[in-house]
């Protein structure tokens, strides 16, 4: 499946192990490149693999990286923009979902570019008991530092000004499309 601007897609996270963790009912696709696909969404029903669900309460812009060992969801607040980073594969897509596998480790920053690195036990208990290979290790930790200086340099999807930019785009455009389908 080719993704189109403003397109419709449902993303699945899975684990390492192949099982669905978590699915987004719907995202609408901002913008596609070469490297990198961009999708933005408000109000999503997120399913968990357990089956119970919620929905997302604040308006998102996502990047999905072709390349890339990870995926950077900006968060629009109104006391800022918030960044939640996943370690991730790089994603593929099917005629059923944007799908990439999730490695745990996870980076939250805050408006002032400020990060944490979260669920390190998690992904050291992962490692071992869905045995990550070495060299999957190596890559993850490899990509995390590439993800730490795109935040210190605010490069790509941190650079200011550029999540609003996209929601802006998805409520002028995207968003419309949404609400003529239901």
């Amino acid at each position: 499946m080719d993704l189109k601007l403003w397109d419709s897609i449902v993303v699945h996270s899975y684990k390492h192990n192949t099982k669905l963790h978590r699915i987004w009912a719907h995202a609408t696709v901002i913008d596609t490149q070469d490297d990198h696909v961009v999708i933005a969404n408000y109000r999503t029903k997120v399913i968990e693999s357990n089956g119970r669900f919620w929905y997302t309460k604040e308006p998102s812009v996502t990047w999905f990286f072709k390349e890339r060992w990870f995926n950077v969801i900006g968060i629009l607040r109104p006391t800022g923009i918030f960044y939640y980073c996943n370690i991730a594969s790089p994603y593929i897509i099917d005629d059923e979902a944007l799908k990439y596998i999730d490695y745990d480790l996870d980076v939250k920053v805050s408006p002032d570019y400020s990060y944490t690195i979260l669920d390190r036990k998690e992904y050291n208990k992962h490692k071992i008991k869905m045995e990550y290979p070495s060299e999957l290790k190596t890559i993850l930790e490899k990509e995390l530092s590439v993800l730490k200086t795109l935040i210190e340099e605010k490069q790509g999807p941190f650079k200011e000004g550029i999540v609003e930019h996209y929601y802006k785009l998805y409520t002028e455009n995207g968003a419309k499309k949404e609400n003529e389908k239901v």
